[in-house]
């Protein structure tokens, strides 16, 4: 009986449609399914990619339904298919009613509306996968395993953390980064926090670190102006400043906390991992209180709200956050 409900369920899955917003998890999740559904040696001629700008309904469905040759089904993918579905619903959902048995359709889209005719009938016929944003641990762990999968690089925990901090939590950016750190690892088989240190954190800490120490030393022109330098050399600052400052504050408060606790520099620079540029960290220490830090930390968080639900652009709500740490 496991068998027979087993044999049905898979003889019913003949379409499936994977929506999500982020294109990147999209298609890693479309190439998964393909790799299930088809071997390697099957590829060859049991394979179809559509390009819905350039292909119609008609050529995918005859694809779908031409007999499969050296494999038991033929895949066929559309990718990007939102504006081919509302275009060609007609056909769709006449396919749909009647799918090719050896025929497996998959279409990629950043929104699956539930209450269309399309929508209801997939239930029956296939699948609809739903890929989300992994947020937290649950990123970080899809990071681990990105960098095994695509690289064979090792990347630890804590090493995953230390680039969300950096770069942000845009998964597409941080496979982007973990693809350039793995060349940069070259032959050694981990990426180390030393190598996302060096590659991408050290222009951003010293540039986040120059802003806020110019807003504790009271030059807030020079402050705005090395902010406002930092978003024209580098157009990735906006989704990556809120983390070299988030970097640097956490590193700054706990620090200070250390240091209010009786804790000695050189302990503290070593549990804080603080490698360069001691000397004017400590002194951008001694200006600020622990409270004022957290306040910092508090409105950084805000702003990183504002940014990410749309209220503000990130180089106007960073500006602004720099006015108020200076005071104004």
């Amino acid at each position: 009986m496991v068998k027979q409900k087993d044999s049905f369920e898979k003889k019913k899955e003949l379409i499936y449609v994977i929506a999500g917003k982020e294109a990147s998890l999209v298609g890693m999740e479309c190439e998964r399914l393909v790799n299930e559904l088809l071997g390697p040696q099957e590829r060859a001629t049991g394979f179809f990619k559509a390009d819905p700008a350039q292909v119609s309904a008609v050529e995918v469905l005859d694809e779908l339904r031409t007999m499969p040759f050296l494999s038991e089904k033929r895949v066929v993918v559309v990718k990007g298919a939102d504006k081919f579905i509302s275009e060609n619903r007609g056909p769709l959902e006449k396919y749909f009613d009647n799918p090719s048995p050896t025929g497996r359709l998959i279409l990629t889209v950043s929104n699956w509306q539930s209450n269309t005719k399309l929508a209801g009938k997939l239930g029956s016929v296939g699948r609809l996968i739903s890929v989300t944003e992994p947020k937290g641990r649950q990123l970080a762990q899809r990071l681990i395993r990105y960098a095994n999968d695509a690289h064979g690089k090792n990347l630890s925990r804590q090493g995953a953390e230390f680039l969300m901090e950096l770069a942000g939590d845009e998964s597409g950016r941080l496979y982007s980064e973990i693809d350039k750190l793995a060349l940069f690892a070259d032959k050694e088989k981990a990426i180390t926090v030393k190598h996302i240190e060096l590659l991408i954190g050290h222009n951003r800490f010293f540039n986040a670190f120059s802003v806020i120490g110019a807003v504790t030393a009271g030059q807030v022109t020079e402050a705005v102006e090395r902010l406002r330098n930092m978003f024209a050399v580098d157009k990735s600052t906006e989704y990556t400043v809120v983390g070299a400052f988030a970097f640097h504050l956490r590193r700054m408060f706990g620090a200070k906390a250390l240091l209010e606790k009786g804790v000695g520099t050189a302990e503290v620079a070593r549990r804080m991992r603080i490698w360069g540029n001691r000397e004017k960290f400590f002194a951008q220490l001694r200006s600020v209180s622990l409270k004022q830090l957290g306040d910092n930390l508090c409105q950084l968080a805000a702003t990183d709200y504002a940014i990410k639900t749309g209220r503000t652009k990130p180089q106007v709500a960073i500006e602004q956050l720099v006015l108020r740490l200076a005071g104004f």
